[in-house]
């Protein structure tokens, strides 16, 4: 005899459960059906009285007093009050159920879906339940469409006006158009619902209400997450930068503040001008370290975007191929692997569908890597050893003193 599998409930008891929550739904159901059945049962003879005396009342009121009565055409007159007023109701009846089966229907689906497939499956099998696949389905679907989390509020809203038209259209006498309209106004108003006469008509105004707020619920969360979302992406420098004849600096190192100061001052007679500063740092890192440089910007104004330009989403961003020059900045470490980061960023520039309007300037850190650079870069690209030219600077200026103060 096979010993029993410890740490593992058996499937039966693990079913039964579930199984006493399904029965006792199913007999609250029962209940609400059958109280709401009563209900309508006295509702439907009030009516049939009162169109029954509002039809014999009015054929008194036709009748002279010297005519007599015809019994046969009065009781004809209440058969036909009757039948029309049966089927009236059968026919708010099926409303009022049919809202109520949607309504309900999904909530056992979603919460009973899975003892189906545990029922047929074997105590061994680990099989995902189906109602952790729908959650993942809708989470795929959700992050996948823009536009789906509207949709879906939409569409919530829309079925909550529908059975809510339906619902009021099973417990009130108007017509179908004006439970619509009316349900429509307890979803926008929830304090609409005041003026509800009866328990049937109160009941169902107040549970669409609560759905009202549900939804404008949702409708404010998705507005203050989008809004929150445009303003984290303006701050995270996120935005597309709409300029022409701009300077494009690409990357941070500690020259950036001199070449900042050097290309204002060249912009002065310009009337100032536009750098577009992009690097991997936080957009207010740079803007930060670049307001704690103590020069005057002559009118020039300096732009600092977040991204990577090996990107060519984010050098799009920048409006790469409006930029008047480009600057590439050697990385501080290594300088094999600044170089071959530069290269990287050459190979990028170059990968532009709409092409470049204007000149490359790359900052090598070794010279050998010069050639290779320029093979790929053609004719557009300008390469600058840092080292190297001061180097020479250096012992030029060493050579003739006065020339430190013409260079520098």
């Amino acid at each position: 005899m096979a010993a029993p599998v410890h740490g593992r409930k058996p499937a039966a008891s693990a079913i039964a459960p579930r199984w006493s929550g399904v029965l006792s739904v199913a007999v609250i159901l029962l209940c609400l059906a059958s109280l709401l059945r009563r209900n309508f049962s006295l509702h439907d003879q009030v009516y049939l009285l009162q169109e029954q005396l509002a039809v014999a009342t009015a054929k008194l009121q036709s009748c002279t007093v010297d005519s007599s009565l015809n019994t046969s055409i009065i009781n004809l007159f209440y058969q036909d009050a009757a039948n029309s007023t049966t089927q009236s109701r059968s026919l708010k009846n099926l409303s009022l159920l049919i809202s109520l089966s949607v309504l309900y229907a999904p909530l056992l689906i979603l919460k009973y879906v899975d003892l189906v497939s545990k029922i047929r499956r074997s105590r061994d099998s680990e099989q995902v339940p189906i109602n952790k696949r729908f959650a993942y389905r809708v989470d795929i679907f959700l992050s996948l469409h823009p536009y789906a989390k509207p949709l879906v509020l939409l569409v919530a809203t829309l079925l909550l006006i529908a059975l809510g038209g339906l619902a009021l259209y099973g417990v009130t006498d108007d017509s179908l158009s004006d439970c619509l309209w009316l349900s429509w106004t307890f979803v926008a108003d929830s304090g609409n619902h005041a003026n509800a006469v009866g328990l049937g008509p109160k009941l169902v105004s107040v549970s669409i209400s609560i759905g009202g707020m549900l939804v404008f619920a949702m409708m404010l969360g998705l507005v203050t997450d989008s809004i929150s979302e445009k303003f984290d992406s303006l701050r995270k420098g996120r935005s597309e930068v709409i300029e022409q004849s701009h300077t494009l600096i690409l990357g941070w190192s500690d020259k950036l503040g001199s070449l900042l100061n050097q290309i204002a001052i060249a912009n002065e007679s310009l009337r100032g001008g536009t750098i577009v500063v992009m690097a991997e740092r936080d957009k207010e890192e740079m803007e930060a370290d670049i307001a704690k440089m103590e020069f005057d910007m002559k009118g020039t104004a300096v732009i600092c975007r977040s991204g990577s330009p090996l990107i060519l989403a984010d050098l799009k961003k920048v409006s790469v191929s409006k930029a008047r020059a480009i600057v590439v900045l050697a990385e501080e470490g290594n300088a094999d692997q600044s170089d071959a980061r530069a290269l990287r960023t050459v190979l990028s520039l170059t990968g532009v569908k709409e092409g470049l309007s204007g000149h490359i300037v790359v900052e090598l850190s070794d010279l050998d890597n010069e050639v290779l650079v320029k093979l790929v870069g053609g004719d557009l690209v300008e390469t600058v050893v840092a080292h190297d030219v001061i180097g020479r600077l250096m012992i030029q200026c060493a050579r003739q003193p006065g020339l430190a103060q013409v260079s520098f």
